[in-house]
């Protein structure tokens, strides 16, 4: 048996594959019903109000959104910070600027491992695809 201290609370439990113990557990389940619930009522909300309105914090709504259990489809103004900089985004981890910018570097840093060894960027190389399939 895996014994662990939850990250929330600090008791001591039983891992699990929530990585919380059993009544941070029931305290996350009661944040998404709350959010939920709001959200049914308030469509337009964005996710500063709906963590005003529920005491949820951007950080779990943010967690709930990327784990599927609530949609942005449905919330036009729902939208949670990029990882890297805060802009405002829908979907991933990162903005467009960011992701581009992040492409852009690996493929210099992969340039410059192939000038290093006379290697060419084909030739062991990886190289960044962005979400689009650009390279």
């Amino acid at each position: 048996m895996n014994l662990g201290n939850c990250p929330r609370c600090g008791k001591l439990y039983v891992l699990n594959v929530m990585e919380c113990c059993p009544s941070c557990v029931k305290d996350i389940e009661q944040q998404y019903v709350d959010c939920v619930e709001y959200l049914r009522k308030e469509r337009g909300a964005n996710i500063q109000e709906l963590s005003e309105e529920t005491g949820v914090s951007i950080k779990q709504i943010t967690r709930f959104i990327k784990e599927g259990r609530i949609s942005v489809v449905d919330s036009p103004n729902l939208t949670y910070p990029c990882e890297v900089c805060g802009t405002f985004i829908r979907e991933g981890h990162m903005c467009d600027g960011c992701r581009a910018r992040l492409t852009k570097d690996l493929n210099g840093a992969a340039r410059e491992v192939g000038q290093g060894d006379g290697r060419s960027l084909g030739e062991g190389a990886y190289r960044a695809i962005d979400k689009s399939g650009r390279s």
